[in-house]
């Protein structure tokens, strides 16, 4: 009988474990949803999954084309806010480390749009 019982409690802890840990899980991804979410309301910036990429993903742009874009990239943010969006947008589609000076330009930028995508752009990184 107490065998029963002993059996019937180990099943119990394990459950539960498995649904704290079920739990812990939807919340890492509800918290990984949360910067897309933000992303999504300055209506500047897509919010699928695939928009970042600075998680060990990367995709395969020759080197050709990655220093054209960098290039373009330097000489929009030397304009005014709406091409410095658009250098953002830039720096997010390259999501690589060559474009940390310009999300650091952007952080000083006086718009506070620029500054606050740069902000969201660079924290990807850490």
């Amino acid at each position: 009988m107490i065998n029963f019982f002993a059996i019937l409690l180990i099943i119990f802890i394990g459950i539960l474990l498995l649904v704290l840990k079920k739990r812990s899980f939807k919340k890492f991804l509800n918290k990984r949803n949360l910067n897309s979410i933000k992303l999504n309301k300055n209506n500047k910036f897509s919010s699928n999954k695939n928009s970042f990429l600075y998680n060990n993903e990367e995709k395969k742009y020759s080197v050709f084309y990655k220093n054209s874009q960098r290039n373009k990239m330097i000489s929009l943010f030397q304009g005014n806010t709406e091409n410095k969006l658009k250098a953002l947008k830039i720096a997010e589609e390259l999501a690589d480390k060559s474009t940390l000076p310009i999300l650091r330009k952007g952080l000083r930028d006086i718009s506070p749009e620029v500054v606050e995508i740069s902000a969201l752009l660079i924290r990807k990184f850490k």
